[in-house]
């Protein structure tokens, strides 16, 4: 019973002394850390202050502004350490051999990293553009470090991998989109008056933009008609309203106009036995 006494008798002597020699100094270097913390922050806000006099886009602020508190953060965290009494040159050597280990359990998160900033600061699409890549296109929501997010025609949401994009083919639409609609009239349809009935119905539709101008011509000799090209701009928020709306009007347009649009024809001739 007495040497249990004793024991914990020790171990309560220990725990004091341990306090007495090193709770100081933790709490310093929390104390430190706290500090670090509020001064991130208010150096991030800054940054970001900053940053806002700059044409950047909003994932290359929001890197360089996490950049900086993590720096700031960093060199207090060293500073607590120091006040600990702890070696440095182990720890970094430690964290080197556990940072290799990560990286190579992480290849794909650290290539979908990559690639980000690869997107991030070379900017081959910006947020609001419309692109087509790897099979899959839509307006650009967002672009991050790890993924980039499009929105799709169907009201979806088109999450890719940034390693999937960069080194890929990629088609950027930008802000505006070009339709292709082939109408067909009958051979002896007056095509001047056709394509000038095309071109009022084009400026009439509030979609339709002025610039760049409106592609519109004779386009195939088909079997049974001839085919114009009807190439107008939208934006691409008016994309795929303003295909239904040119092509009803050109309907009616024609309708009122007797332009013919010819239905498909076959011509079959029968030989057969005169005797």
């Amino acid at each position: 019973m007495n040497e249990h006494v004793e024991s914990l008798n020790q171990v309560k002597t220990t725990v004091i002394d341990l306090a007495i020699k090193f709770g100081p100094k933790v709490f310093v270097a929390i104390i430190i850390i706290v500090v670090g913390v509020f001064v991130g922050r208010w150096v991030g806000k800054a940054t970001a202050r900053g940053l806002g006099k700059f044409e950047l886009e909003p994932p290359v602020r929001e890197l360089l502004v996490r950049v900086v508190k993590i720096l700031i953060l960093g060199m207090f965290v060293i500073m607590a350490l120091q006040n600990l009494g702890v070696e440095l040159l182990p720890l970094i050597a430690g964290i080197g051999l556990a940072g290799a280990g990560i990286a190579l359990a992480m290849q794909g998160v650290l290539s979908n990293v990559v690639a980000g900033l690869t997107i991030i600061f070379t900017r081959p699409f910006r947020v609001g553009e419309y692109i087509a890549i790897s099979g899959v296109e839509g307006g650009v929501d967002s672009i991050g470090v790890f993924k980039t997010t499009l929105n799709h025609a169907d009201m979806s949401k088109v999450v890719i991998p940034n390693r999937k994009i960069v080194g890929e083919i990629l088609h950027n639409y930008g802000s505006i989109r070009q339709l292709n609609i082939a109408v067909g009239v009958a051979y002896d349809t007056d095509l001047n008056n056709a394509l000038t009935t095309i071109d009022e119905v084009l400026r009439k539709n509030p979609r339709v933009l002025k610039q760049p101008s409106a592609v519109i011509g004779v386009s195939v000799l088909a079997d049974s008609s001839i085919h114009l090209a009807v190439k107008p701009w939208t934006t691409v928020a008016d994309f795929g309203a303003a295909g239904g709306e040119i092509i009803m009007a050109i309907v009616e347009a024609f309708r009122n106009k007797h332009i013919v649009i010819p239905f498909p024809q076959h011509e079959v001739r029968m030989l057969g036995n005169t005797g």
